[in-house]
């Protein structure tokens, strides 16, 4: 089975990028097959993995079917990790597209999704069609939340945003988990904030928090993942704790094992 997760969060840095890349490359290391689309026009994911596509052959071509996926896929540098990237050029879709064609990713990745074992979408931060298309395709969402109280109330209002789409389009949509992103341990207020989270959406929330790390501010500049800029550091370490949790969660290994037999 694939699993396709969406990172989404309306709110803008949160760390949905840092997260969409390091999961990917944490399950990759791991042996899995993963693709990750950069759904933002901005195409930060594939900056960050130093993806450097044609720039007629991205996301949106796929999306639009002018191009086949594969032919719009890139590998990255790690092995077992490949890449649909995105431009500028993306953002058309928001505006231009007709009604009856506004959810094709589903569509689109229908007859290669089965080549991967997790596909992960890294969403723009706001509610677009691009970010509903992806909520449609997917059947697993990761929400990244930076530990604020402000973010607590977008949390909320995306939530009731999930239900809607699940009700409507996506029955299979389902909550992989709530992942706090900035977390200090000395700072009392990242402390109340998964407090409250916890109270709230307890059975959601990863273990797992990423810490506020320069190691991983650094690392897209280089164009590499956190487990070769720092493989040391706090952030990497974290990542990897992360993807271990999502493996746990899917109860992917016992699967593993199982088809082995």
């Amino acid at each position: 089975m694939t699993y396709t997760i969406a990172v989404v969060n309306q709110k803008g840095g949160v760390g949905k990028t840092t997260s969409s890349v390091n999961l990917a490359a944490g399950l990759a290391g791991k042996k899995y097959k993963v693709l990750l689309i950069d759904f933002d026009p901005q195409g930060h994911s594939s900056e960050h993995l130093s993806v450097k596509p044609n720039p007629n052959k991205t996301a949106l071509e796929a999306l639009t079917k002018s191009e086949e996926l594969e032919a719009c896929t890139y590998p990255s540098y790690i092995p077992n990790l490949w890449v649909l990237p995105s431009n500028l050029r993306l953002g058309q879709y928001n505006q231009n597209t007709p009604v009856g064609r506004q959810f094709n990713l589903k569509e689109v990745l229908a007859e290669k999704k089965s080549e991967y074992d997790f596909i992960i979408i890294d969403c723009q931060p706001s509610l677009s069609l691009l970010t509903l298309n992806a909520l449609v395709a997917c059947n697993k969402v990761l929400l990244p939340v930076q530990a604020e109280f402000l973010a607590l109330d977008g949390l909320s209002q995306l939530i009731v945003t999930l239900k809607e789409i699940q009700s409507k389009l996506q029955p299979n949509l389902s909550v992989l988990g709530i992942l706090l992103t900035m977390y200090d341990r000395r700072n009392k207020l990242s402390f109340e904030v998964r407090s409250e989270l916890e109270k709230n959406f307890k059975e959601d929330i990863f273990s797992t928090a990423i810490p506020r790390n320069v190691k991983l501010a650094e690392a897209p500049s280089f164009g590499k993942t956190i487990f070769d800029y720092a493989p040391t550091s706090p952030g990497a370490q974290a990542y990897f704790d992360l993807s271990d949790e999502v493996v746990k969660k899917l109860d992917l290994k016992k699967r593993r094992k199982a088809k082995a037999k």
